[in-house]
């Protein structure tokens, strides 16, 4: 009896690390979304995570116009975020991963970025990561043979 019952003990511990790896480690899905990069902040309680919005353009069949589609996302690593938070309101490309469950040290979605495909300015004249300074045009407009457009 003792013998069936350390069986049936190890045979649940056993579902039971099979079950919290792959609701919590296995990957579900992985890909590429680009937009418009929209924040990237630092927040919570007990665990500090990095959390970050992108905005998807995009067009819906049902309706007239234009949708907005946000794309939710977790950032694992502090220097990545870092360099995303001096890419806010540029065009992205970020590498993601997908997890069927959301673990608190690891993120609030399911979604985790782990890298930066590519960015580039939402207006061409725009410098990456540098703003104007104050009393300065944001986007000054270009000088064809001396004379502004």
């Amino acid at each position: 009896m003792r013998r069936v019952l350390s069986i049936i003990i190890a045979l649940l511990i056993g579902a039971a690390a099979v079950f919290f790896y792959f609701r919590f480690y296995f990957v579900f899905g992985e890909g590429v979304k680009s937009g418009e990069l929209n924040y990237v902040v630092h927040k919570g309680v007990l665990f500090k995570t990095y959390e970050g919005k992108l905005i998807q353009a995009g067009f819906r069949a049902q309706t007239a116009g234009v949708q907005s589609y946000e794309f939710e996302f977790s950032v694992p690593d502090k220097e990545l975020a870092e360099r995303l938070m001096l890419l806010g309101g540029q065009n992205v490309e970020l590498h993601y991963k997908e997890y069927f469950g959301v673990l608190p040290w690891r993120g609030f979605t399911k979604f985790v970025v782990d890298s930066i495909v590519s960015s580039r300015p939402l207006y061409p004249q725009q410098t990456p990561g540098v703003l104007p300074f104050k009393g300065q045009e944001a986007n000054p407009a270009p000088e064809i043979e001396g004379e502004a457009i």
